[in-house]
């Protein structure tokens, strides 16, 4: 199972978006299981189910400020780097998913639990979630440099 399929499988396992993305990179660039789902708990559901931007994608976008990110004051290239890859991957999701806001890509506002049990009815967890969890595992794939 390639990392795409592990971000997915671990989606389906019943871990967030972000969770899913973020653990299944994180530990091949040294951060343990545990510590990236902690990391990353936060963010599903558009940042706490506010709905704002996609799980997936902040999930994404922890990876690559994990690879590319400043660790030094001053160390402008790689804030230039690490901003840059975090643009193209926010343009490829909305590219290819039709926005980057969890609210808009499920068609509701699921900070309230009326409207996430209508998104649950609909099977819209099962089937719009696990498409973003894939495309912006497939953006990292794409547009980062990672480890075999």
């Amino acid at each position: 199972m390639n990392r795409v399929e592990r971000a997915v499988s671990c989606f389906n396992e019943g871990f967030s978006c972000s969770q899913s993305v973020f653990s299944t990179y994180a530990e091949h660039l040294g951060i343990d299981r545990e510590t990236a789902l902690r990391l990353a708990g936060g963010l599903g559901g558009g940042m706490g189910r506010m709905g704002e931007t996609c799980g997936a994608l902040t999930g994404a976008v922890l990876v690559i400020g994990l690879v590319y990110g400043s660790t030094e004051s001053g160390e402008n290239e790689a804030k230039i780097k690490t901003y840059s890859l975090v643009q193209e991957a926010f343009k490829r999701f909305g590219a290819r998913c039709g926005s980057v806001n969890c609210r808009d890509l499920l068609g509701s506002d699921i900070c309230s639990p009326e409207n996430r049990a209508q998104v649950r009815d609909q099977g819209l967890f099962g089937t719009v979630c696990p498409k973003c969890v894939r495309d912006a595992a497939e953006i990292l794939e794409e547009i980062v440099e990672l480890p075999s």
